[in-house]
């Protein structure tokens, strides 16, 4: 919820299409690049190929699609268990080829949203990638060793489509689990936080406020952790 470097864009509906289509093509070509430089890469790579977005209109879903196919090849050559630079640091999701197709779902997604947003629309997240972005972005951008300075206490994240996760926090920092697990306590939780998972998603990812959402519990745990910096996330 509170994002260390895990790679998202800011939160700008309406942002010009010329941008976000740059943005969305120039990024899948790093990633192209990153995942093809393999485990040795200790930063993100130059794009490949032409960066820059064409001017002429009827020329950029060429560019894009191009874009696109670049990142699919360097997946598909790397295969899903290849070590690869995320720049995500200490995460629950594994520094590979396949961590970072995964994330691409998420990023095209949501930046999907974003374009529709831009033209005047909306449309929910497909469910099958919501679901799967909810715990993606928790094991991403909630992780870290650093400890809680409060009370311990868990955040229950329910998606209305019948997935639920618990973000626990204490003095061994926060980590996700799904639900149910075994062993947890079904009344730890501070606060709970209900939606789609399409809206659970967005909000994770700035698109939408928390009063989209159902919250039972306290509210106020939510200010604390959103404003928490642990030292592992600078």
């Amino acid at each position: 919820m509170q994002p260390p470097s895990a790679p998202r864009s800011p939160p700008r509906p309406g942002w010009p299409l010329s941008d976000l289509v740059q943005h969305i093509g120039e990024g899948r070509r790093r990633w192209a690049a990153t995942v093809a430089a393999g485990p040795d890469a200790t930063s993100r790579t130059p794009a490949q190929g032409d960066a820059v977005a064409p001017q002429e209109h009827d020329a950029v879903p060429a560019w894009l699609a191009a874009s696109t196919e670049l990142l699919l090849a360097a997946l598909r050559e790397a295969g899903p268990d290849q070590g690869c630079f995320t720049g995500w640091g200490n995460t629950q999701t594994p520094h590979t080829a396949g961590g970072v197709a995964r994330h691409q779902v998420q990023e095209i997604a949501v930046h999907t949203y974003d374009a529709q947003l831009t033209v005047g629309e909306s449309a929910s997240l497909p469910v099958e990638v919501a679901l799967d972005g909810v715990e993606e972005n928790l094991f991403i951008a909630s992780f870290t060793t650093s400890a809680w300075p409060h009370k311990p206490t868990a955040f229950d994240l329910h998606a209305a489509e019948g997935r639920s996760w618990r973000l626990t926090v204490d003095g061994d920092g926060a980590r996700t689990t799904r639900l149910p697990a075994t062993g947890e306590d079904p009344d730890a939780a501070g606060l709970s936080i209900r939606g789609t998972a399409s809206d659970l998603v967005l909000w994770l990812y700035n698109r939408i406020s928390v009063d989209s959402l159902q919250l039972d519990g306290d509210p106020e745990l939510l200010d604390l952790l959103l404003a928490w910096e642990p030292e592992d996330w600078a």
